[in-house]
């Protein structure tokens, strides 16, 4: 991907207009009923919803940040290039069920990458109602591909002009055009008057009259939350029934105006009416002056624009979760701020389950339970302890004083500990205060007088895997629902954790398959010298495909190749060791670059048809430095001149090997001068999420330049030092460098293969 330019000053009402123009164009060339753009921000990797319509824009809060490389149809898009379609929710849930976890609807959904040339600026998103087994037609995509390519256009003239197309802050929410077909004015959240905008259009005279004789209230709520009319009944019983405060109900934000209707147990209702047509009917507690709440019964009605709300009384339930309702007491209290607040910590303990899907180490999973599950309930504390023989040993630690912990760690199961018990008997088990906790285990050592402590028993498939402590600063109560969810997501940490290990024993024995695939030893000889350095992927454990190879060739070269087969896993694997055997045979035969190469391409094209790879070949006369270099689709080159000047080599190359049995491949003549440094690379080490592969060439190069004339084993390992220390590297890293020198020299300590 290409670099972001330097788009310059703030948002302008052209860019505001023009992604207003464009989102609106996008429903419409769609048959859509909400959509919206998100850009580039100025943080690496991160994706922000820069606008919205259709949809209340705080309701969806937790989907405005979208990092690049996660599991989503929009990050997919923009990292492919090419629009993703979800028809309905059975091929969403199939190709991203992180996305149906937390919006678990029956919507269908269109994603447009918004590309001009290599400027990648963003992605057009289309919700539309579901059309199970029925794809999306081609009309639709012509359509919207139309729309996202002129709104490309539009964004690059306004970059020219001086005005920002990357995003920071909040989405502009703005309403649907209504008859005159032009959008609003737009802002932050909301309308240029301040309210979330919206068009009413009166109904008739004898409907009004009918909807105004029910003994309910009903309320009329366009797509951005907005009331657009109230019948008598609820502008009469505002305050009694509503809980309103008295002022105009049409014109506000229902959850401005009904507060007690933003609670987080209910923003699911109002997210599933918003996406799918199907009507919502559920119990509410409206909290007064009176002891105990008020129970209404609530419907939502949804239409292509708006929602009709129904609430009337109801009989209070036969179970009521009171503890939530009262402020502090849950994880989505009305004591935790604003609705906004209250959504993001609703959604936390789904972020929490969804980010466990991919974490793969212990430590991943550490630090996604420290991230989403105590910001979700507010603790401050987390410990983990992982049974091993028979002993619950200390795996993760945040917020305990130092050292505290040390004496508990590898405790024998029949010790009476609250962390032992807990897995022992499977029962997780609460303490709302320190006193308890030390009423329950006299003598137990406690870390703080005050505060409330939670232990969770990790079990995965009726096996014990270890037990998890939850720190809370104040004394606290856990309400039923708050146990609950602890329970199945100490359930989830338990599958992961036991996933985790699983991983590092099949890591370790993946590492060493691709440690045997690749030379341990590279060849000696005069006049050169060869180092090479391999690094596997840290994002998974599959077997990767990255291979090179140094071989003594006839007439006293040298063959240098290196190549990258396609994918990951075990396949990969195999067809690596069968290219790299057919490089050598093709080699040792006395076959030319060009011959080797063809007969490589034949060879992998009859071993697994749709499986190709890059390569690159040079064959080199250590005592006169003359090179001839073939490339197979493959990065090019690197070669430092003895003077530091370091330049990428402009090979001509064919196409990759695997796909065209009748492919050529040109041969370039090159000299290697001594001291000169020839590189030679695999894309794992110049490509990152986010970035142009063509920045990576470049960092790489620059890295080159400035190695100097150290040993090439310094510069090896220069090299490949920042990439080296990624946790999060999905690819795999080979590295070859080949020197040349003026006289003969004891090279074997730099010859060694890693």
């Amino acid at each position: 991907m290409t670099a972001r330019p330097d788009t310059g000053g703030p948002v302008t009402d052209a860019t505001a207009r023009t992604l207003a123009r464009a989102a609106l164009d996008a429903v419409g060339a769609a048959g859509g009923y909400a959509g919206g753009v998100y850009l580039r921000s100025g943080t690496e990797g991160l994706l922000l919803m820069a606008a919205v319509t259709g949809i209340p824009g705080p309701l969806f809060r937790p989907w405005w940040r979208m990092h690049m490389n996660r599991p989503y149809p929009v990050a997919e898009a923009y990292r492919s290039g090419q629009s993703v379609h979800l028809p309905d929710a059975e091929s969403a849930m199939r190709r991203f069920p992180q996305l149906m976890a937390g919006l678990p609807f029956p919507f269908g959904s269109l994603y447009e990458p918004v590309t001009r040339g290599r400027e990648r600026y963003g992605v057009l998103v289309v919700l539309r109602p579901a059309t199970p087994g029925v794809p999306v037609g081609p009309g639709d995509r012509k359509r919207l591909r139309a729309v996202a390519t002129r709104l490309a256009g539009e964004l690059a003239a306004l970059a020219a002009g001086g005005a920002t197309v990357t995003w920071e802050g909040e989405p502009l929410c703005f309403p649907d055009p209504g008859p005159a077909g032009s959008p609003a004015d737009v802002t932050a959240g909301g309308t240029a008057d301040g309210t979330a905008g919206g068009t009413a259009h009166g109904p008739a005279e004898g409907a009004r009259a009918a909807v105004d004789r029910l003994d309910l209230a009903v309320l009329s709520v366009d797509r951005q939350g907005v009331i657009g009319f109230a019948n008598s009944r609820a502008r009469a019983a505002a305050t009694t029934l509503l809980g309103s405060d008295g002022a105009e109900l049409s014109g506000r934000m229902l959850w401005e105006a009904l507060p007690w209707l933003g609670h987080p147990a209910y923003e699911d209702h109002f997210r599933a009416v918003f996406l799918s047509p199907a009507p919502v009917h559920f119990q509410a507690a409206r909290r007064g002056p009176e002891p105990s709440p008020r129970w209404l019964s609530v419907g939502l009605h949804p239409g292509i624009d708006g929602v009709t709300v129904t609430i009337a009384e109801a009989e209070p339930p036969t179970y009521a979760p009171e503890s939530l309702m009262r402020p502090g007491a849950g994880f989505g209290s009305p004591g935790l701020g604003s609705p906004a607040d209250r959504a993001s910590a609703l959604y936390r303990p789904v972020a929490l389950a969804i980010a466990l899907t991919e974490a793969v180490t212990a430590r991943q999973v550490s630090m996604v339970v420290t991230d989403e599950l105590l910001p979700a309930f507010g603790g401050r504390q987390l410990a983990i302890y992982l049974l091993g023989e028979g002993h619950l040993h200390l795996a993760w630690e945040t917020g305990f004083p130092r050292g505290f912990l040390d004496r508990f760690d590898g405790v024998a199961l029949d010790v009476r500990l609250p962390g032992v018990e807990t897995l022992t008997s499977g029962r997780p088990m609460f303490f709302e205060s320190m006193q308890h906790l030390a009423a329950a285990y006299p003598g137990i050592e406690l870390d703080a007088d005050v505060g409330a402590r939670a232990f969770l028993p990790l079990i995965a498939s009726g096996r014990p895997v270890g037990s998890c402590i939850l720190g809370f600063d104040a004394p606290r109560g856990f309400s039923p629902e708050e146990r609950t969810v602890l329970t199945a997501l100490a359930g989830l940490i338990a599958q992961a954790l036991e996933r985790a290990r699983r991983y590092d024993s099949e890591s370790a024995l993946a590492r060493g398959l691709q440690a045997a695939l690749l030379p341990h030893r590279l060849p000696v000889r005069e006049n050169v010298v060869t180092v090479a350095r391999y690094l596997p992927g840290t994002a998974g454990m599959d077997v990767g495909g990255d291979w090179y190879d140094v071989i003594d060739a006839r007439d006293g070269r040298l063959a240098l190749v290196i190549g990258d087969v396609q994918g990951h896993g075990v396949a990969a694997a195999a067809t690596m060791g069968q290219l790299r055997s057919a490089v050598r045979a093709f080699t040792l035969g006395g076959n030319t670059p060009e011959q080797v190469m063809r007969g490589t391409n034949e060879l992998l094209i009859d071993l697994d048809p749709g499986q190709f790879a890059s390569c690159c070949y040079v064959l080199l006369d250590p005592a006169s430095g003359l090179a001839l270099a073939v490339r197979a689709g493959h990065p090019q080159p690197l070669l430092r001149h003895p003077g530091g000047r370091t330049e990428v080599l402009d090979l001509p190359g064919g196409m990759v090997l695997g796909i065209d049995a009748e492919a050529t491949y040109p041969v370039t003549r090159l000299r290697i001068e001594p001291g000169a440094v020839l590189a030679l690379y695999t894309d794992g080490l110049v490509e990152s999420p986010g970035t142009d592969i063509d920045e990576g060439v470049e960092r790489l190069r620059a890295a080159l330049a400035d190695a100097g004339p150290a040993p090439l084993t310094e510069t090896a390992d220069r090299l490949v030092a920042e990439p080296g220390h990624s946790t999060d590297r999905p690819d795999d890293i080979a590295l070859l460098l080949a020197s040349r020198t003026s006289a003969p020299e004891a090279a074997a300590p730099d010859q060694a293969a890693p």
